[in-house]
């Protein structure tokens, strides 16, 4: 058996992926109480230590050091907050350091700090770190030279030092079985010197992708969302009878008022309802101007040519408004991706906190007037291939808002099993 550390382990859903690919875990950090609860529900023989990374790092090193003195750590695995990751663009930060301005640095992003200093006090030979894409391209200012700034990863290169080999890339969990598309950074250091053979070997530390759109010999197709989800009893936003299936747990959807279900029942399949067309019975044109997105000074924007009236009959059009003080109706500012309907025949796009929204980012079910219930997002997240229990230490009530949080901030373990069995596999070779 190998052995881990969990960083920024959140509600404990990535973790499942750690015990099931070999790693025993021996201590996890998490910031909030409320997640580091169900963390404890589903572990408890693992050390939690809660509150900020920096506050608790001296903590989190002295229960290594004595709870699990006689142990070996292999692996440190670490999921720092993903919100503070962003494009900020080299050349923009450097001028305004010229200038002796305040950098716009996310302090979040300043987490990998504590972070690589755990795992070096650990005296683990790998670190593995896992994030949104930006993440490669995402600078803060040097810990040791107010003078300049560098990429994360260049700075975990750099504290670690030259026995450390690197390999980073960005995956798609769909590529490995998970019916959701979620696209994520996978960074790996490692003085393992297996791992660093098979580095220099094969040029990559992540397996072959088991899943393609297109499949061939060696993928099988993606899994879809009417693959996992289409059986499941059927239901509807419009009044809590509908709305709520009481055999199944966390299998209910919030109740749409009138006017957001209008708009959800006038929209087709992988279609959203900014282009919902005439439903005025004496007219039904279909060819009013759909919803699309303009490009100014390089950001996405909505466009505000989009017609809220129909061009033949000046009816209405079932498409997102709101009403200004004079009671005139505008067209809701908003992505081409809101209040959209996922498609069938595809992965599901990536599970946010937001699920639970119909403006939330193509999130609607395919065939019924409603947005996903949690339970399908527990299937869409592959949480529900593992005994992973809801509840809290604690015995306060889980709400559905911490299950939301609890999703959207997490791995898909399937995915991620399959991500670290490949490397337990090297390491124990």
């Amino acid at each position: 058996m190998l052995n881990a550390i969990s960083l920024f382990s959140c509600g404990g859903i990535g973790d499942l992926a750690l015990h099931a690919s070999g790693f025993d875990v021996l201590l996890a950090n998490e910031l909030l109480q409320d997640r580091a609860s169900v963390f404890k529900a589903n572990y408890p023989n693992v050390s939690m230590i809660v509150g900020d990374i920096y506050d608790q790092k001296e903590n989190i090193l002295n229960e290594l050091n004595t709870a699990h003195r006689n142990k070996t750590v292999d692996l440190v695995f670490a999921t720092p907050p993903c919100q503070g990751m962003s494009k900020n663009g080299r050349g923009k930060l450097l001028n305004l350091l010229r200038k002796g301005e305040r950098l716009p640095i996310d302090e979040r992003n300043l987490l990998i700090i504590p972070a690589v200093e755990i795992f070096l006090s650990s005296n683990a030979h790998t670190l593995v770190l896992e994030n949104v894409p930006e993440m490669e391209n995402t600078y803060i200012p040097h810990p040791d030279d107010k003078n300049r700034i560098i990429a994360i990863l260049d700075y975990v290169s750099e504290r670690l030092g030259n026995e450390f080999v690197r390999f980073y890339k960005v995956i798609d969990f769909a590529d490995y079985g998970v019916p959701q598309s979620r696209q994520r950074l996978i960074s790996i250091f490692s003085r393992n010197k297996n791992l660093i053979n098979s580095l220099k070997t094969y040029n990559t530390l992540l397996p072959e992708p088991t899943h393609s759109k297109n499949p061939t010999m060696f993928t099988k197709k993606w899994v879809t969302v009417h693959d996992v989800i289409s059986h499941l009893p059927k239901l509807d936003a419009k009044n809590k009878e509908t709305a709520r299936c009481t055999e199944i747990p966390y299998h209910h959807v919030p109740i749409l008022d009138e006017d957001k279900y209008l708009w959800v029942e006038n929209t087709p399949l992988g279609k959203s309802a900014f282009d919902n067309q005439c439903i005025n019975p004496q007219c039904l044109y279909q060819k009013n101007p759909t919803h699309k997105a303009i490009k100014r000074n390089g950001i996405n924007r909505s466009s505000t040519e989009t017609p809220l009236y129909c061009l033949k009959c000046n009816h209405l059009l079932p498409r997102p408004w709101v009403k200004d003080n004079n009671g005139k109706y505008r067209l809701m500012k908003g992505y081409t991706s809101a209040y959209k309907r996922m498609s069938w025949n595809m992965p599901a796009s990536t599970l946010t906190q937001n699920l639970s929204y119909a403006c939330s980012d193509n999130k609607l079910h395919p065939s019924q007037n409603r947005v996903l219930s949690l339970h399908e997002a527990m299937i869409l997240h592959t949480i529900n291939c593992y005994d992973f229990k809801w509840k809290r230490a604690d015995n306060k009530k889980m709400s559905d808002k911490l299950v939301r949080e609890l999703i959207g901030e997490s791995i898909p373990p399937k995915g991620l099993e399959i991500i670290l069995t490949y490397i337990a596999k090297i390491i124990s070779n």
